[in-house]
């Protein structure tokens, strides 16, 4: 009954005997989309960005670091980081850094050097946001008509993943591979997909892995989606699973060349582009060829599809155990138990329900409700290009919802699929304020299910709760903890530590990469599992007041850095540092270390005495 409705109320004026309505014209339409979109925007956030370089995320500072450091002449190969210790290689692609870069060299003439770092960092996810409503808005147009395509570009205003990760300042990768996929997915969602469409697919799916493998499970169900259709179809379905194949079997190697240094074409990294994934980039490639030379039914067809899908698994296996248990081999159960898993995007549902609900209700929901609908819509809609469009993006979404229970990042690519669902739904539901034969309720209900695919409508209601009882539990500790530390990486705050010489701080895992961005300093850790000596030796040391000062002798420190915001009037001292450094509150001088007084920051500064 649900998508009943959905497919008979046209978005056209006068349809079905529906008088004329306001958003029959085009001026007033894009007026609330022009809105909506500019809700993305905040001016504090802007100014921040541009005048402060304040990034949201670390690993926006660490990709600001990265892009740094190669305009200062480090070579394009060389993806270490070279002020952490022991210069671990960074997993990103230079295929970000490069344009980023770009953007700073064509500001600095007119911008200065500092002001244009914080130029690219406004422009650079902007750029992607347009070129990411512009995909959306191409690919329904297509198979709806223009007012649906609009509605959906509204709803990126409301989709909390959309604006969180292309909102100004991040510069991380995730925006970039939204594209990719998005593009990829409404390439192949069309009713008669040709050769071309398969290969423009298959070297968006390579381009994706070459930025970072996190959508290496849609591009998988891109292909295996492709393999069975011509499994089903034979000959007719046979274009779009060569182009696919093909294409993604010779452009991921050229892209690994063009961003991995000669001497590590031979090394296996499990978390990114590197020969395990090129061996099954190549297996998809040969099995497609292979597929085109098929004459036989539907028994040989299978035989072609189960020895190429045999071959890969087996080879993969063979030639790389390590990876088949996932990115984060070797990792010691110190950095497992007391880091890893604690991670925010690294949490399951069941966790962040209690810990953040409104990221829950604001990111799940939307997506979990977006594949219902579009699996009903898929279903039951009497429109082919609809059906189909719906189809796979029901398959993003289900898979999105899969991964997003056991891991909260498994949501990022899969929300930026939800205004697929939510723009057609909220035409349908405009166009039957305006049909004599919908009765309320058929009103009411299509109101209220545009209404519940907009994330921001689920912060709203998780924050009535709040609103008369005020913040509790551990939502509240995550809220007051996260303040802190944006008071602690500010660029004013961790300036003041260049009237140190410069030296090795040992520091909190997520204040690294901003004592890197905004200091001359260099750092033990910063929070990636490359670092994995750094990594241990920051939990090691703030577990244990009393093994501090080993600790930092062990590893070469030269200073001691905590986190200590100052408490705010009529309020109790801030919150201790996350990992429970007891003397960050000043409660007893640290022993084997010499406070070090600096000035207009709320970090603590020690230097480490030589040993006894």
């Amino acid at each position: 009954m649900l998508a009943a409705p959905l497919p008979q109320a046209s978005s056209g004026a006068k349809a079905g005997g529906a008088e004329r309505s306001p958003f029959d014209r085009p001026a007033v339409v894009w007026l609330i989309v022009l809105a909506s979109v500019a809700g993305i925007l905040s001016w504090p956030d802007l100014l921040a960005v541009l005048r402060s370089l304040r990034l949201p995320d670390t690993d926006d500072a660490m990709r600001m670091v990265q892009v740094r450091d190669l305009l200062a002449g480090q070579p394009w190969f060389d993806l270490a980081q070279h002020r952490h210790a022991g210069a671990p290689p960074m997993h990103w692609s230079r295929l970000v850094d490069a344009p980023i870069a770009g953007l700073v060299l064509l500001a600095r003439p007119f911008a200065g050097p500092v002001l244009a770092e914080g130029i690219a960092a406004l422009l650079w996810p902007l750029l992607l946001l347009g070129l990411y409503a512009a995909i959306l808005y191409r690919g329904i147009r297509r198979a709806f008509g223009w007012r649906p395509a609009a509605f959906t570009v509204f709803a990126v205003g409301q989709a909390v993943f959309v604006t969180g990760l292309f909102a100004p300042g991040r510069i991380d990768h995730h925006n970039v591979q939204i594209c990719a996929v998005l593009a990829l997915v409404l390439r192949l969602a069309r009713p008669a997909p040709t050769r071309r469409d398969g290969a423009v697919a298959g070297a968006l799916a390579a381009f994706s892995l070459a930025v970072g493998l996190e959508a290496l499970p849609l591009i998988a169900g891109a292909g295996l989606v492709l393999a069975l259709r011509w499994l089903r179809d034979g000959r007719a379905a046979l274009p779009p699973f060569l182009g696919f194949g093909l294409a993604l079997g010779l452009v991921a190697p050229v892209l690994f060349a063009v961003q991995t240094a000669p001497a590590l074409w031979s090394a296996t990294a499990c978390d990114a582009l590197s020969p395990p994934w090129l061996w099954l980039a190549a297996a998809a490639a040969v099995t497609a060829g292979s597929a085109a030379l098929v004459t036989g039914g539907r028994r040989a067809r299978l035989a072609v599809l189960a020895a190429g899908g045999g071959i890969a698994g087996a080879g993969f296996l063979v030639l790389f155990p390590a990876c088949a248990a996932g990115p984060f081999t070797g990792m010691p159960a110190l950095v497992h138990d007391e880091w890893l898993v604690k991670v925010r995007e690294m949490r399951p549902v069941w966790q962040l329900l209690w810990m953040v609900p409104e990221a829950v209700l604001a990111g799940h929901l939307p997506v979990l409700i977006g594949a219902v609908v579009a699996s009903v819509w898929a279903w039951r809609g009497r429109v082919p290009a609809e059906r189909v469009l719906m189809a796979a993006t029901a398959g993003a979404l289900w898979l999105g919802t899969a991964l997003g229970a056991t891991q909260f990042r498994g949501l990022y690519v899969a929300g930026a699929f939800v205004p697929l669902v939510a723009g057609p739904v909220l035409d349908r539901a405009v166009a039957l304020l305006r049909l004599p034969e919908a009765g309320p309720r058929r009103r009411l209900a299509m109101l209220a299910l545009s209404l519940a695919l907009c994330g921001k409508l689920w912060i709203l209601l998780a924050s009535v709760p709040q609103a008369f009882s005020g913040p509790a539990g551990s939502g509240a500790a995550f809220e007051a903890e996260h303040a802190a530390w944006r008071d602690c990486s500010e660029r004013r705050a961790i300036a003041a530590l260049d009237a140190l010489p410069p030296g090795l701080i040992l520091a909190e895992i997520d204040l690294g990469p901003d004592l890197l961005l905004h200091s001359h300093h260099s750092v033990v850790a910063a929070p990636y599992h490359r670092a994995l000596p750094g990594l241990a030796a920051a939990l090691e040391a703030f577990r244990d007041e009393a093994a501090t000062a080993a600790v930092a002798r062990r590893v070469g420190a030269d200073y001691i850095v905590a986190c200590v915001p100052p408490a705010k009037a009529g309020e109790a001292p801030g919150p201790a540092p996350s990992t429970g450094l007891r003397f960050g509150r000043g409660e007893g001088p640290p022993p084997g270390l010499e406070p070090v007084p600096v000035r207009e920051t709320p970090l603590r500064v020690w230097r480490v005495r030589p040993a006894p």
